[in-house]
């Protein structure tokens, strides 16, 4: 049956490899893709061919006004049976600072804003549009566990907050630092990983969610606001360690999460993905006090 497919983060890394093999393997997918500027146009339309379908919707998911109204035009498009029903949302589009004092338009901080409040928005406005079954799928990323043995010394771990302190500039010591940027990001992925388990207590039965981790996948453009230094060793050296255990080439991450995204990989609502698999994720992110707390933080900033 066809059926529909929203997608952030599709025009790089393991996000356009998964598109490809979400389109190849599920033929009956309408894939949707969000993207800035044109950009979505021009992934649109290198993604269709061989009879695919693709469309895009524009939005900068740094811009909550932007996301509400590119949710609002999914909505509508869907209502007027332009799409065909809705059954999945992939949060696969991420971002990383230099710093942890950028801000979006209305006021909070980026990294926070991109990997946890657009992407909560699009799930909360489209809530009632997804037909059952269904699955969203957020990627994560193992940085959440703080720990050397998954972060291998480059990304310090989360440091969790009130989501009123996380959600601002300037939440972590030093914040105009790569240290603060980077900490920002693995707390944000550490809250989408809460958020995960939120959603699995209030969706509706059917639609389920799920955290997806890659593992560390050198050689994106996650690292595209880092420093000079930094930008060549994850283009040109850090790639070579996709040949140890300790990191997973682009193809390899965007099979697998074209796995979750289409069921392949069994998962049921609430689960942890490490790349091919179902396992915990880290004892910090089991917390329903905090979860809630989130929750409640999150609706009220995006104002849904």
């Amino acid at each position: 049956m066809k059926h529909t497919i929203v997608m952030t983060g599709a025009s790089r890394g393991i996000g356009r490899v998964a598109a490809g093999h979400i389109l190849r393997r599920s033929p009956d997918t309408h894939l949707l893709v969000v993207a800035r500027g044109t950009s979505g146009a021009q992934l649109a339309a290198e993604l269709t061919t061989n009879g695919h379908a693709v469309s895009h919707v524009p939005a900068d998911l740094g811009s909550l006004g932007s996301v509400r109204s590119a949710a609002t035009e999914i909505r509508d498009r869907l209502d007027r049976g332009d799409l065909p029903p809705l059954r999945g949302f992939v949060a696969n589009a991420g971002i990383q600072y230099t710093n942890a004092l950028t801000e979006g338009p209305e006021g909070f901080e980026s990294t926070f804003t991109v990997n946890v409040l657009a992407h909560h928005l699009f799930v909360r406005l489209l809530q009632d549009c997804f037909a059952a079954p269904a699955r969203i799928v957020f990627t994560a990323s193992d940085t959440h566990f703080g720990d050397f043995r998954h972060n291998l010394g480059m990304v310090p771990g989360p440091d969790w907050k009130s989501p009123d302190v996380l959600a601002r500039a300037g939440a972590f010591p030093k914040a105009d630092t790569t240290t603060a940027g980077r900490t920002a990001y693995s707390t944000s992925k550490l809250a989408a990983i809460h958020l995960v388990h939120e959603y699995a207590r209030r969706l509706p039965a059917g639609i389920d969610a799920v955290a997806y981790n890659p593992g560390f996948v050198p050689g994106t453009g996650l690292a595209r606001h880092a420093d000079p230094v930094s930008r060549l060793a994850m283009r040109h050296i850090l790639p070579l360690m996709t040949l140890t255990p300790f990191a997973t080439g682009r193809n390899a991450a965007g099979r697998c999460l074209a796995d979750v995204v289409l069921g392949t990989t069994v998962a049921p609502t609430g689960s942890y993905v490490d790349r091919d698999r179902v396992d915990l994720s880290s004892e910090e992110s089991y917390d329903p006090r905090r979860e809630g707390e989130l929750w409640d933080a999150v609706e009220r900033f995006t104002a849904v």
